[in-house]
């Protein structure tokens, strides 16, 4: 019988009904937030930016349509529509308009824009051409770094197309002061001003912009209770009419003034959440330490039920899920799910090193069962003192298969946050941004998830001797012939890293620049410390804390090929550097059905027959064209590529009977390569290999200082990016064909791990994860049955400590058999609700682009 595992109540109507109405609805673009903020700006032209950006603020949330839900108990939309998104075209706009027609249908996250939003949308974006942020930041970068973008080695596109997000703001403040107290602090510190220094003149622009932001934010408010007393007014059911009029009270209370019961607390918060959204497109605004700053609010609150409070807090899950955002086409197969990443964290310790699990991290684990959608990214903070009921709760939590909580490991991230100059209590105090970033909340802008950076495409042109095909893109660095040992192969590694990082350096600080100068955020500055006692924005360097976080992925690649080549080239002479080359060019004797190795290398021998080619190869020019031509103006009009596209010629050349011949011994070669002990099988030689093909990258990155007086830092996770950004990489010395999807994380390749869990997490603890200080991200997937029962709860647990205990730094689980994920690819309509780990998220599995179902179906299933 089981002891350990308590189960989950099951949620309440209300809570499914909301939960069903998001997953009905269809994803739809609304144009009234693009509408607003163009007639801002019209009417503000000349006036100083932030000003402007006030303004802009002022007009949508006094403007903009609001609706309430259906059933809902805490009330705050974004759109009109269930799960639809706004469009914010003061970062970007060209791509909208060129996906007018393409959006409801490709590959990754469909939206629907009606024909009268299209036109809509195209009037307002009349206005904005030269005027974006992306514009600016285009400007500022070299030819170089847009070369290395177009190229695939890196890309800045989410913060160059759209807003920053990833930020902890004070909540807390907010529930213990209310809005007028944030703008009575704005006031004071205004009236300190004496005009003596030149700053003045801007700190005096700044606190202006507060004032007039934060005014909005209570009118906005207050908009919400007028609409419940209007509704409550013609509801017939007298219990619907009573909540709406208590949601209409909570409304004209909150956030103007401090919160004084739960339900008042919760509807506060998510005001904060929600505008936050509404000022800027950024993703990964993440609610942080939740059951810290919430929980004063529950413990003080006698007048409510245990019940009526776990079913407010699920309403706060249904709403995370309302919430919608739209990048471009390609963008958005990184981000495949609907994805915004809004972190919210459970447990660890506090300031002074002691437990802080308290009641309200219980119940955020039951809102997680309860409403088992992919938002919000819910984590848990584990430390050597987190108590073994919590750590067996979370883990049972896991067991429902929905991917989450994540797990991080305090043990190891308080002591990399204090390598980056944080004093020991803030860097104990650490939230989880996004998908794995820590920072020290509400007084942080990180620029987490600044960049992604493909390593293993680095060690692709290391071994062409600085080329991508044709194209010189780096520095000579030798041909893989000219390479005598491993040490020879690292070091040109090495100078590869070092050229590639000072350019994506470059690209971040370029659009760096740009948010600063066109888009400071006065709403969420004034909610991070110092921005007020400093009178600037975040975006100007108002924040004590500042990094920028640029990921790396691709670190396993790297590792195993070195290994690879170590083994069979260096050591037992099975393969020289000549014909290793030769047979990676030709895709190990695979069919490349591309046509791009063809290209790029000048053979014809691994192309594939031409009716696959032909469809295949169209796909595959409109996906580089697109990604070329993102990189430096933001837009392409795939339709007129498409008719570009109709007369090209892609009958492959035929194979020469030489070339024929080779086959076999290149797909010898391939299977020689691959009889390697691979990283993730706790092997230490191919560990410290992969270890230093990760922290090459991770010591270049930190060499550099960002515009706002901060410090770069590395991470090492994908998102959903190893799929994308592997159709950039050309075959690699440890087996790997063109184009195929890299290692996630710093998890092992898919399928390597073969010596079991515990083998697995030993291998990964070792990448000394302190040096990735903007994060590390790894994933494992069981099989349910492992996990049954008290033996596989006790099992599984003694698996997470032993990970962190060996100083792992992040673990999330996905526990699913491939036959049912296998299964729902097959009948998407029969599994609406299936829920699974991609990277640093959860998603709708349903959602996903084929090709990220695919990668999660071939990842290593684990049993004990």
């Amino acid at each position: 019988m089981d002891v350990l595992a308590k189960g989950f109540t099951n949620p309440t109507q209300r809570i499914l009904a909301l939960r069903d109405a998001i997953y009905d609805a269809t994803p739809t673009v609304e144009a009234d937030r693009a509408e607003l903020v163009t007639a801002s700006y019209k009417e503000t032209e000349g006036l100083p930016i932030i000003l402007r950006r006030s303004k802009a603020v002022e007009k949508i949330l006094t403007e903009i349509p609001i609706a309430i839900r259906d059933h809902e108990l805490i009330v705050g939309s974004l759109t009109v529509g269930v799960h639809g998104c706004q469009i914010y075209p003061e970062y970007s706009f060209d791509w909208v308009e060129k996906e007018f027609d393409t959006m409801a249908t490709r590959m990754a996250d469909p939206f629907e824009i009606p024909k009268d939003t299209a036109k809509r949308l195209h009037n307002a974006f009349l206005y904005w051409p030269g005027k974006t942020t992306s514009d600016l930041a285009t400007s500022y970068m070299s030819q170089p770094c847009l070369d290395a973008q177009s190229n695939g080695v890196f890309t800045v596109g989410n913060y160059y197309f759209n807003g920053v997000g990833h930020v902890c703001v004070d909540y807390g403040k907010v529930l213990r002061e209310g809005f007028s107290g944030i703008i009575q602090e704005a006031e004071a510190q205004k009236a300190k001003l004496s005009g003596a220094s030149p700053e003045d003149i801007k700190k005096r622009d700044f606190y202006n912009a507060v004032i007039i932001t934060y005014k909005a934010a209570i009118a906005y408010a207050h908009r919400y209770a007028d609409l419940c007393e209007q509704l409550a007014a013609q509801e017939s059911d007298q219990t619907r009419q009573d909540e709406l009029r208590k949601i209409a009270a909570n409304c004209r209370r909150v956030p103007e003034y401090p919160a004084r019961t739960w339900w008042e607390a919760l509807q506060s918060f998510w005001f904060v959440q929600l505008i936050l959204q509404i000022e800027s497109s950024g993703h990964s605004i993440s609610p942080g330490r939740f059951d810290q700053y919430m929980y004063p609010y529950l413990e003080q609150d006698t007048t409510i039920s245990h019940d009526f409070a776990q079913e407010l807090l699920d309403n706060v899950w249904i709403k995370f899920n309302d919430l919608n955002k739209t990048r471009d086409a390609i963008s958005d197969q990184a981000f495949a799910g609907y994805a915004i990443f809004q972190n919210i964290q459970c447990g660890g310790q506090d300031e002074d090193g002691v437990d802080a699990t308290n009641p309200l991290s219980y119940m955020m684990i039951d809102a997680a069962a309860h409403v088992a959608m992919a938002a919000p990214s819910f984590s848990i903070r584990y430390s050597n003192r987190t108590p073994d009921e919590f750590l067996y709760r979370a883990c049972e939590l896991v067991r429902l298969g929905l991917g989450y909580p994540a797990m991080y490991n305090d043990e190891v991230i308080i002591p990399a946050m204090m390598n980056r100059g944080i004093p020991l209590k803030d860097a104990r105090n650490y939230c989880i941004i996004g998908c794995v970033e820590p920072q020290v909340p509400h007084k942080t802008e990180g620029w987490h998830d600044a960049a992604f950076f493909n390593i293993a495409k680095v060690l692709d042109i290391t071994l062409h001797n600085g080329r991508n095909g044709q194209i010189q893109l780096g520095p000579k660095t030798g041909e893989m012939k000219d390479f005598k040992n491993l040490s020879d192969l690292v070091q040109a590694y090495k100078t590869q890293m070092e050229y590639f990082v000072k350019l994506l350096v470059e690209a971040d600080n370029a659009v760096d620049y740009a948010h600063a100068e066109r888009a400071p955020l006065p709403f969420e500055s004034a909610l991070v410390d110092d921005c007020l006692g400093r009178g600037k924005s975040m975006q100007e360097g108002g924040a004590i804390y500042n990094f920028t976080g640029p990921q790396a992925f691709g670190v396993a690649d790297n590792g195993d090929s070195f290994m690879a080549i170590q083994k069979h080239v260096f050591e037992k002479g099975e393969v020289t550097m000549e014909e290793l080359q030769a047979a990676m060019d030709h895709n190990f004797g695979y069919p490349d059905e591309t046509g791009k190795l063809a290209t790029w290398f000048g053979q014809g021998c691994c192309a594939a027959g031409e009716s696959s080619a032909l469809k295949d190869l169209d796909e595959r020019q409109i996906y580089e064209a697109v990604k070329r031509i993102l990189s430096t103006k933001g837009s392409i009009d795939i339709n007129e590529l498409q008719k570009n596209l109709q007369g090209t010629s892609t009958t492959p050349t035929a194979p020469t009977a030489e070339v024929s011949g080779d086959m076999g011994r290149y797909q010898q070669i391939k299977r020689i390569m691959e009889n390697t002990t691979w990283f993730g099988n706790d092997d230490d030689v191919v560990d410290i290999i992969t270890r230093e093909a990760g922290q090459i990258y991770a010591r270049e990155v930190q060499k550099y200082k960002n515009p706002r007086g901060g410090q770069f830092q590395a991470g090492c996770y994908p998102v959903s990016a190893n799929v994308l950004f592997g159709k950039d990489v050309a075959p690699l010395p440890d087996g790997r064909l063109a184009w195929t999807p890299l290692a996630d994380g710093v998890s092992p390749r898919a399928g390597c791990d073969t010596n079991g869990p515990t083998a697995a997490v030993m291998s990964v603890a070792k990448l000394e994860h302190e040096t990735f200080s903007n994060g590390t991200l790894y994933n494992q997937k069981f099989n349910p049955a492992a996990l049954a029962g008290d033996e596989g709860l006790k099992r599984f647990a003694a698996l997470c400590r032993a990970y962190f205990d060996n100083k792992g730094m992040h673990v999330q689980f996905n526990v699913i058999d491939k036959a049912t994920l296998v299964e729902a690819q097959k009948n998407p309509e029969q599994h609406k609700d299936l829920v699974v780990r991609v990277a640093g998220y959860s998603a709708q599995f349903i959602s996903l682009a084929k090709e990220v179902q695919d990668n999660i179906i071939d990842r290593t299933e684990f049993e004990f």
